[in-house]
């Protein structure tokens, strides 16, 4: 090729090359853009060792290579008011730019709705990314106690530890104490789960007001294979596939307006381990965390993993979870007023 030819070769390729660089640039991705090499932190409002501990530290390990850029993620845990600092931190200090994620308890929603002490929240507001499972709560009494049904609780008085009164541990019991005549003492102040653990092995109190089935499934296996805790009550919509002779909560009202203010109390078991991110996230990192979300569910090192931990998985979108906090919410005026009076105590 001829010295002229060259050049004009060069020429063009450098005109080439400087018209592509506008189309380059408009094609980039900004959502990637912003979280390549960041580190974003994944909340935990509970002590180190439950279920939300673990399942919040399983999805720091994968969520981040299915976000565009694919971030770190590191757990931190955030104890204080049985999940309100959690809550209260993501409402109004974390960085509203998708780089705080949030393992929500799930009675949040409830607990905003009825007026609870502590809420600086609205979690209509913050944005659900989505939710691992929909497992039951249940309450469980431990084995010397004797006490085998919920019909037991009818007759003899047993003791239930909770973590704290804002809480599903104190709240169960006490609906069961008014609306269908059982007679739980409860317990209140355990810092955590584990502890009310520790505390039935101890034969400090007889059973636990509340623990997800999932994680008693998880965290203690050997237990339910052993029969050393038998379960009273499952708290959900619907009877789960491994308990489908334990009732459920709404069940053992004995009036229409009663069971609907236990359906109201176990309305958030659909979003039982929901992950949320800031108030005023953008949207298109919202909906990339939304996919990235979905995108690990499916992920088979996530499912390994999961199944090898036992850890129930099943999942809904971050849409859907949001639906069923904002229904929370959104429950006729009469029944929230009902449920709070009865959570604050009042009875009937």
């Amino acid at each position: 090729m001829s010295l002229a030819r060259q050049v004009a070769a060069i020429g063009a390729f450098a005109c080439w090359a400087v018209l592509a660089l506008p189309h380059a640039s408009a094609s980039a991705d900004p959502v990637a853009d912003f979280y390549r090499g960041k580190t974003l932190q994944m909340i935990i409002a509970t002590s180190p060792g439950g279920d939300y501990d673990t399942r919040g530290r399983l999805l720091a390990r994968h969520l981040g290579r299915h976000i565009p850029g694919e971030p770190n993620i590191v757990a931190q845990n955030m104890p204080g008011g049985v999940g309100l600092a959690a809550a209260n931190y993501m409402a109004a200090i974390a960085p509203r730019d998708g780089t705080v994620l949030h393992m929500l308890m799930q009675n949040m929603p409830a607990h905003q709705a009825v007026g609870g002490q502590g809420v600086k929240f609205d979690t209509r507001k913050l944005i659900f990314i989505g939710n691992t499972t929909d497992t039951p709560n249940v309450i469980n009494a431990w084995h010397t106690t004797g006490i085998k049904t919920i019909e037991d609780v009818k007759t003899r008085e047993l003791v239930v530890g909770a973590a704290g009164t804002a809480t599903a541990s104190a709240y169960y019991p006490a609906a069961l104490n008014a609306m269908a005549g059982t007679k739980f003492k409860i317990v209140t102040g355990y810092p955590g789960g584990n502890d009310v653990n520790l505390a039935m092995e101890k034969g400090e109190v007889g059973g636990r007001g509340s623990n997800s089935w999932a994680s008693w499934k998880s965290t203690r296996p050997q237990w339910i294979a052993d029969k050393k805790i038998n379960v009273l009550v499952q708290i959900g919509l619907k009877r789960h596939p491994d308990l489908p002779e334990v009732p459920l909560l709404f069940e053992l009202a004995s009036n229409d307006r009663d069971r609907e203010v236990l359906r109201f109390i176990s309305a958030d078991t659909a979003i039982s381990r929901a992950v949320v991110t800031t108030p005023d996230t953008p949207p298109e990192r919202v909906a990339a965390l939304r996919k990235a979300f979905m995108g690990m569910i499916a992920d088979p090192q996530f499912v390994a993993e999961a199944a090898k931990m036992q850890i129930d998985i099943s999942p809904s979108s971050g849409e859907e979870a949001q639906k069923i906090a904002d229904l929370i919410l959104d429950s006729p005026p009469e029944v929230i007023a009902r449920a709070k009076l009865l959570l604050d105590g009042g009875g009937k």
